[in-house]
C-alpha cells in the first residue's frame, strides 16, 4: 500500500468515506459525523497539502489529515507553544478494516511529526465514542482533557472535543510505501 498526497480529484471519495463511516458508526450506536462535513472545507483541506491518501492498487483503502495548525478553543496556549501535528478525519474503508491500518496510520503520522521537528502527535476525538477513546490509548495516546465549550466546525455544539497526545517518534512499522514529499523542519 501507498500513501500520498489528496487532490482535489479524492473530494467525492473523501466525502463518500464520511458517509461510509458515518452509517458504520451508528450501527455501533454512536452519533458520530452524523452531520455532514462541508465540502469546501475538505476541499480546502486538500488544497493545503494535508489531507493523505491509503491506495491499495486502485483502491482507496484509507484516508488521514495531519496538519500542524490546532482546531480553535481545544489547546492551551502553552500546548500551542510545543510543536505539534493534529490528526484528524482518520477513516479507513471497512474493506480494509481488521488490518490495523489505522493503527499504522498513527504511527505513519508520528514519523512525519517526528520529521518535522514536532514533540508531540495530537488529536481530538469524539467525546462520547468511548470505543474509539479506547484505540487511541491502545495505540500509545494519552488522555489529556475533554473539552466540552464551543462549536463544531461543521456546526451545532462540539462534539469532538476529547484530547489525547503521543510524543512524536520515528517509525518505520507503519509498512506504506511513503510518495509525500518529505516533512519539512519547522
Amino acid at each position: 500500500m501507498i500513501i500520498e498526497r489528496a487532490t482535489a480529484d479524492d473530494l467525492d471519495v473523501l466525502l463518500a468515506f464520511r458517509q461510509e463511516a458515518a452509517s458504520w458508526l451508528t450501527a455501533l450506536g454512536t452519533d458520530q459525523w452524523q452531520r455532514p462535513y462541508p465540502a469546501d472545507r475538505l476541499l480546502a483541506t486538500i488544497e493545503a497539502g494535508v489531507v493523505f491518501m491509503v491506495r491499495d492498487g486502485s483502491a482507496t483503502a484509507a484516508t488521514i489529515t495531519l496538519t500542524p495548525e490546532a482546531e480553535d478553543g481545544l489547546w492551551t496556549d502553552q500546548e500551542l507553544r510545543e510543536e505539534s501535528r493534529f490528526v484528524n478525519k482518520l477513516t479507513v474503508a471497512r474493506t480494509h478494516a481488521g488490518q490495523d491500518l489505522g493503527g499504522r496510520l498513527l504511527d505513519w503520522a508520528g514519523d512525519q511529526a517526528y520529521r518535522s521537528g514536532a514533540k508531540w502527535l495530537r488529536l481530538d476525538a469524539w467525546t462520547t465514542n468511548k470505543p474509539l477513546q479506547d484505540y487511541y490509548l491502545r495505540h500509545g495516546f494519552e488522555y489529556v482533557r475533554t473539552v466540552t465549550e464551543g462549536g463544531a466546525v461543521n456546526g451545532g455544539p462540539r462534539v469532538s472535543g476529547w484530547l489525547a497526545q503521543r510524543v512524536a517518534k520515528p517509525s518505520m512499522r507503519h509498512g506504506l510505501e511513503d510518495r509525500t514529499e518529505p516533512a519539512a523542519a519547522s
